[in-house]
């Protein structure tokens, strides 16, 4: 009788075990946890109060990566200074690149800022492009269809449900996308600097221009020289609009600002930077603080 519980125990467990998915940033967990719904246990690796570039490699990520049964990354060299160690030191077979549980979300979007040569003279860049396109509301579809795609091939068993999950994220996402970009349209800010390049996709989607950034070269610190040119050429083009992420400095950008007439509009770069708790939370506040 014992042995029959245990079995019947062990059966029940395996039929409802959850797929274990591990993404690097939080946009991407909150697009997994849509699409995958009841069927996975999301672990978001990454924290969005810090640089998405330096995460700090925790021996407690190792853990996470152990048991997961999928990683999806942002890709495009985002997660090149901390993630490969903690992949290697993690030895796990299904999430290794070009295994069936490793996903590069980056090959499903098309890039841009592709750089024509790659050298340090020319600062932090990336050679497969700007890695930071999860700031475009439009994305998101991307991603929920390479996670359906990519769960149900894990998994499935579960085939149906994520179908059903994508195609109802799919419609609801539709109908927010359309009022978002009505909103958008009646945005009057089309002259910006940045501190750093994060938000090209979402400017670009909405036909914003950058005249420049803070820093003067990525990853570069800003030095007074190039504070002084970037401040001739807000005055020359009556910028009004700073860019500020949350994890650089802002004492820069207030200068900036105080010498300019400018506004430092706080933006921020994933979904829960800001203290939003949903995707629609995450872009709003980007709307609202560029266009206010």
């Amino acid at each position: 009788m014992k042995k029959i519980f245990l079995l019947t125990v062990l059966l029940t467990s395996a039929m409802f075990a959850k797929i274990n998915v591990d993404t690097t940033y939080t946009t991407l967990g909150a697009v997994a946890q849509k699409i995958g719904g009841d069927a996975v246990k999301v672990t978001v690796l990454g924290s969005p109060k810090y640089d998405p570039h330096f995460i700090v490699p925790k021996p407690s990520l190792l853990a996470k990566l152990r048991r997961a049964d999928l990683l999806i990354m942002n890709g495009g060299g985002l997660e090149l200074g901390w993630l490969p160690p903690l992949l290697r030191n993690a030895n796990n077979a299904k999430i290794r690149n070009g295994a069936k549980g490793f996903l590069d979300m980056s090959h499903y979007v098309k890039m841009i800022d592709v750089p024509s040569s790659v050298s340090r003279a020319f600062g932090d860049i990336h050679a497969q492009g700007n890695p930071h396109y999860s700031t475009d509301p439009h994305v998101v579809l991307v991603m929920a269809k390479a996670i359906e795609q990519k769960l149900a091939e894990i998994d499935p068993e579960n085939e149906a449900l994520y179908s059903k999950n994508y195609d109802l994220f799919v419609k609801e996402w539709q109908a927010y996308l359309k009022n978002y970009d009505a909103k958008m349209q009646q945005c009057r800010v089309k002259k910006v600097v940045q501190y750093h390049e994060l938000f090209n996709y979402f400017l670009k989607r909405y036909e914003i221009k950058s005249y420049g950034t803070i820093e003067p070269l990525p990853g570069i610190a800003p030095s007074s020289k190039h504070t002084l040119q970037l401040m001739k050429i807000m005055k020359e083009n009556d910028v009004k609009v700073i860019l500020q992420d949350v994890y650089h400095e802002r004492k820069t950008a207030k200068f900036i600002a105080g010498k300019t007439g400018a506004r430092v509009a706080i933006i921020p770069h994933d979904m829960g930077a800001d203290g939003s708790k949903t995707l629609q939370e995450f872009y709003n506040k980007i709307a609202t603080n560029l266009c206010q």
